[in-house]
């Protein structure tokens, strides 16, 4: 069974549901808002923004780093509404879950007709 498989699969349950509301074509931001509000009416445990500190060589700098939903401390969510998704993002999905010690990401594009193919599961 794959690590934390039930709640990845309520997490996209959420973000389908959202796309099929909205579609594609709205910013980040009113993703960001509607994807807190369906976890919330799901009953799923999440903090938006979730501040990320960077920890180098001993020190927590702050840089400004914020992950856009952290799901019941062990799923990074990361959000997009782009015409073109970029390894960049993937790597930055990445960066992040090392950071946060969370061994599961979602990364989720909305700017794309069907949902399903905006959607990029990877597990550390």
């Amino acid at each position: 069974m794959l690590i934390h498989e039930k709640l990845t699969e309520q997490i996209i349950g959420a973000a389908i549901e959202v796309h099929r509301e909205l579609g594609p074509g709205l910013l980040e931001s009113a993703y960001l808002a509607c994807m807190a509000h369906e976890l919330s009416l799901r009953g799923i445990s999440f903090h938006m923004e979730e501040e990320l500190p960077v920890i180098y060589k001993g020190v927590r700098i702050d840089c400004g780093y914020r992950l856009d939903i952290l799901v019941d401390e062990k799923v990074v969510v990361e959000l997009k509404a782009v015409s073109e998704m970029h390894p960049v993002f993937e790597a930055q999905l990445l960066t992040y879950m090392r950071i946060s010690n969370c061994s599961v990401g979602l990364l989720i594009n909305f700017h794309v007709p069907v949902l399903k193919n905006g959607i990029i599961h990877r597990v550390l």
